[in-house]
């Protein structure tokens, strides 16, 4: 602790999470640091087991006191936080965009002095607020922020997982029986202090209640040290006189800690207030500026001890107490828990602290709300639907296994015909989120079926549900691709003017039917509709999976260009960030065939830290075809190994197909052909967009370098009907040099030469780079090593400069073979991280630091710190310098 203050001091910011057992000293030891943070600005926060369902409660804690500098923070964020904490109206803010505000607001606060932030007891915080502060932890830099968390080691909280952590082993037995002695003065016989030592296991806080548990001859028997504990403060409040147990219970049932809400409930209830008086004598509880426990399980012991009855009462009295209009959701939440029978009146009310919690962002506690809803709602049909709405608050919060449950709830109807195909299409979305995609195509068809009567613009969107379902699915479908397509084809036509979706959904279903050829017509029509209708179908991020895989698949790298980074901008300023990892992944493909791996890289770094951050299963298919061009061939099959275990076990036959395309690229580049063919003969017997495609390149050229004419034969036919569909000079230029392959003499040179003027008037620099290494390869094997060094000198440039170090090591190779002497190009030590050169290209082209903050989720002064370290790589002192550094070096800023 003494030395992550002084980090703090240092300007250096500190994260650590201590986990341990209930007892152990969790608490106290992040208490320690908040007693030596002399000069520090401390706030706090406390996880409450009754509170974990309100959203954002645990921030608003935290946050309460600063506050009053969230005026500075950008409009975007400060909007955000103000709906979050339910200080103004608006529409649901995206868990990231409070993330990026909350982190701006510690900085902030930082400036003028080092910040403390304790958060006690995580394991009971609500889930938007642990997403969010683990969100700020892991982007925490360059702040004088130091952040605390104690949780309790069974949590097995996924968001902190990999933050820095400290598990909190017992005493050992020498300070053990230091501490026993402290509380047991008089004598005590020999074997009961072993006895007491070995069944507290070190655990301070058992060894400090000895004395009061089991009248101090060992402690009750249980499984955990906790439980023993728990019961053991059962018993010690039982002796306690009832009045004073029903404060108690009211204390515990109160997470706020408000002593006037809690003095208010005990008169509902006639409880003197001089029955505190025996619980604070015992050191059980304080009532000051909050009521608190002398320890959580104690509050859990109090609450679990008393019986169902006064449970339910001790929420009434609170219920009565609480304010309705300043307080409306908790009023709303202990109502429920006071209500024994149906009562509409509290379903009601519980739907509507729904309606508001979602708004706020808070899916889990719209979820909850709703199924105490359901519960308490006496009529069947209202009862199913409000079960209903409760499975799709839990989908929507990324709990598909308690959705399951609802659902069933809500199957019992009655329920309308809409309704019955909203539950068909709801089970789909579960399944599709289990990772049974399989399971889930034939759902959503047959809700989709349901639903063309009755809303046929939800209909076509359940359609591309079922779609991309199928498409995930892949290999594992067994056809059932085809099956979704067909089913598409039939479904009701768009009505008025075709959105985005309808005429992706219209394309798609053709494609996947009729064949490649058949659908480019009409998927180009929808990639140009979404490129140009910038207010409509282009914004539409519910189906960016289609848009950003149809354009590479058409061979159009101009709207993939224009479509792919303004998705991820468009996704950003929206706020719909909860697909940005995809979008992401997405752009880093389009950046490797730019030759832009750096830029590439970034996009997949980030990608990964929002997953983590949101504990939602990482992407992979990004990083499989980063690992394919960069040519690294021991890392790369691990990474490849690894990714295809997993899509397996998730069903995800797509990723096995870029899988191995990338392990296609993988080979040709480190010359293992025959690893090359097979692995590219298995991508291009399927048909996955963008993947199975650019995969018979791949097999033509290992074919023809394996002297299996043949297939590569039979390939070039596959391919030729796809460029000839697309009609693009991308499409032509990969054409030229497959055709160059598998010819001789002036023909394969003119073949040579139409590819590299096509691909020249492209943005895939590595498609060109590439090209100009077989042209030089075949110049060399036809004894013109003057023109074969031409291409070769051009290609082990640009392949080196861009990364693709397999394939530049070959062009190295083909030079030395024409006699030509190559200084290996080495990677500087001093050279640009993926991150160093996002920001320094967003700061060359204009971007202030809040801006690049804003973009990138970090503060301002990380982006500082970090430009600090550009300028020291790059020798400059400025923004202007650092613009005519890029120009000088050829380092390449990514676009993202």
């Amino acid at each position: 602790m003494d030395h992550l203050l002084a980090e703090g001091r240092a300007g250096r910011s500190a994260v650590l999470v201590v986990r341990g057992e209930p007892g152990v000293g969790k608490t106290a030891l992040i208490e320690y640091a908040g007693a030596q943070a002399e000069g520090w600005k401390i706030v706090r926060a406390a996880g409450v087991e009754s509170e974990m369902e309100l959203p954002y409660a645990g921030l608003q804690q935290l946050c309460a006191s600063l506050l009053t500098g969230a005026d500075r923070l950008p409009a975007p964020q400060h909007h955000a936080l103000s709906t979050a904490f339910g200080l103004s109206a608006g529409d649901r803010p995206d868990r990231f965009l409070v993330g990026l505000a909350v982190l701006t607001l510690l900085s902030n606060v930082a400036e003028k002095a080092p910040l403390l932030c304790l958060v006690d007891d995580v394991q009971w915080l609500d889930d938007s607020s642990v997403q969010v502060l683990a969100f700020v932890a892991r982007r925490l830099k360059a702040e004088s922020v130091v952040l605390l968390f104690s949780e309790r080691d069974t949590a097995d909280l996924d968001e902190l997982a990999q933050l820095p952590a400290l598990l909190l082993p017992g005493l050992a037995d020498t300070p053990a029986r230091e501490v026993l002695a402290s509380v047991i003065t008089g004598p005590l016989d020999e074997r009961v202090r072993d006895r007491i030592l070995d069944e507290s296991r070190g655990n301070p806080l058992a060894l400090l209640e000895s004395p009061n548990l089991a009248g101090g001859f060992g402690l009750p028997s249980g499984p955990t040290v906790a439980g023993r504990l728990e019961r053991g403060f059962g018993a010690r409040v039982g002796r306690l006189p009832a009045a004073t147990r029903q404060f108690l219970l009211l204390a515990a049932a109160e997470p706020t800690g408000d002593p006037t809400l809690l003095v208010r409930a005990a008169t509902e209830l006639g409880i003197p207030l001089t029955a505190m008086n025996p619980a604070e004598a015992e050191g059980l509880i304080e009532i000051g500026a909050r009521t608190a426990f002398r320890h959580s399980l104690l509050r859990s012991a109090v609450y679990r001890t008393a019986s169902a009855e006064e449970r339910r009462g001790a929420h009434r009295a609170l219920a009565s107490a609480t304010d309705a209009t300043a307080d409306p959701d908790r009023r709303a939440w202990h109502r429920a828990h006071g209500t024994l029978v149906a009562d509409e009146d509290v379903a009601a009310e519980l739907e509507r602290s729904a309606g508001r919690a979602q708004a706020r962002g808070g899916l889990a506690a719209a979820a909850a709300f709703l199924e105490y809803a359901a519960r308490l709602t006496p009529e069947p049909g209202r009862r199913a639907r409000r079960a209903l709405a409760a499975a799709r608050a839990k989908q929507l919060s990324g709990a598909p296994e308690p959705a399951m449950s609802l659902l069933a709830i809500a199957a019992a109807g009655p329920l309308d015909a809409f309704d019955a195909a909203m539950l068909q299409r709801l089970y789909g979305q579960v399944a599709l989120d289990l990772r049974r995609g399989i399971s889930a195509v034939p759902l959503l068809l047959d809700a989709a079926k349901r639903l063309e009567p009755l809303d046929p613009e939800l209909a076509r969107e359940t359609y591309a549900e079922a779609l991309r379902a199928a498409s995930i699915a892949g290999r594992f479908g067994d056809g059932v691709l085809k099956v979704a397509a067909e089913a598409a084809r039939l479904a009701p036509p768009a009505t008025g003017t075709p959105r985005a979706v309808d005429l992706l959904l219209d394309g798609l279903a053709v494609r996947f039917t009729d064949g490649y050829a058949a659908g480019a017509v009409p998927l180009k029509r929808a990639l140009r509709a979404v490129r140009d209708d910038d207010g409509g179908g282009g914004r539409d991020v519910r189906w960016p999976w289609s848009v950003r895989r149809v354009a590479p698949d058409l061979f159009d790298d101009e709207i993939w260009h224009a479509i792919a980074p303004r998705n991820v901008q468009i996704v950003r300023s929206s706020g719909a960030l909860s697909v940005l990892p995809l979008a992401l992944h997405s752009l880093s493909t389009l950046r490797i065939f730019g030759g832009e791996l750096d830029a590439a890289q970034a996009a997949l770094e980030e990608a990964d830290a929002i997953c983590a951050a949101t504990a939602t299963p990482a992407i992979l298919f990004g990083w499989l075809v980063l690992a394919g061009w960069r040519g690294d061939e021991a890392p790369a099959a691990a990474l490849m190994r690894a990714h295809e275990a997993e899509a397996t076990k998730r069903e995800e036959g797509v990723v096995l197909t870029f899988s191995e395309y990338a392990r296609a690229v993988l080979h040709n580049g480190n010359g293992h052909y025959d690893e090359a063919l097979s692995a590219a003969s298995s991508a291009t017997s399927h048909d996955e967009l963008l993947a199975s495609v650019w995969a018979l390149p791949e097999l033509i050229e290992a074919a023809a370098r394996c002297d299996r004419p043949d297939l590569a034969t039979d390939a070039l036919e596959q391919l030729l009907v796809r460029t000839d569909a697309a009609g693009t000079p991308l499409a032509a230029g990969i054409a030229a040099r497959s055709q160059a392959l598998l010819s001789e003499g002036s023909e394969a040179e003119n073949h040579y030469l139409e590819a590299t003027v096509q691909l020249g008037r492209t943005r895939s620099h590595a498609a060109l780079a590439r090209t100009q290494l077989l042209y030089g390869e075949w110049l060399r094997r036809e004894n013109r090593r003057v023109d074969a060094r031409v291409q070769l000198n051009h290609a082990y440039e640009a392949l080196s400069r861009m990364g693709i170090a397999a394939f530049a090591e070959r062009a190295r190779r083909e030079l030395v073979a024409t006699g030509q002497r190559v200084r290996t190009r080495t990677v500087s030590a001093e050279a640009l991280t993926a991150q160093e050169a996002q920001i320094a290209g967003l700061a060359v082209v204009g971007r202030t630091n809040p801006e690049i903050g804003a973009e990138l989720f970090l503060s301002p002064r990380t982006v500082e710190w970090h430009l600090r370290k550009v300028f020291i790589k790059l020798g400059v002192t400025s923004r202007r310098q650092l613009r005519a550094a890029r120009s000088g070096s050829g380092w390449i800023s990514p676009r993202i």
